[in-house]
């Protein structure tokens, strides 16, 4: 039915770039708010971005001038851009709709690391 699937997520060292995507399936993601979330090993999941029905978008002050997020209609998927990547970002990365519904999914793995 309604499923988030998060990918792109990898090793990189730090200074380097990721496109995260979230395609979304049984669902249109373009009538809802949606969001990039992170966690941490053993820290609470904390909201990266947000983009809204239009295309205004916040960001934490922690990734602000690094991250974009996007999304293309089209293809139903949301995107985060990582640009200038620091050991701090290592997380799983997560979408969602805003305000947070239904199941997680598994995230994707970014590792920050030389």
């Amino acid at each position: 039915q309604v499923q988030l699937v998060e990918s792109g997520g990898g090793l990189v060292q730090p200074g380097g770039s990721l496109t995260l995507s979230c395609v979304g399936s049984g669902t249109i993601l373009s009538m809802h708010a949606m969001a990039w979330w992170r966690q941490a090993p053993e820290k609470q999941r904390e909201l990266v971005a947000v983009l809204g029905r239009g295309e205004s978008v916040n960001y934490a002050q922690s990734v602000k001038g690094r991250f974009t997020m996007s999304r293309d209609n089209a293809k139903n998927t949301v995107y985060l851009q990582m640009n200038s990547l620091k050991s701090e970002d290592t997380a799983v990365y997560y979408c969602n709709y805003m305000p947070s519904r239904g199941t997680w999914g598994q995230g994707t793995q970014v590792t920050v690391s030389s």
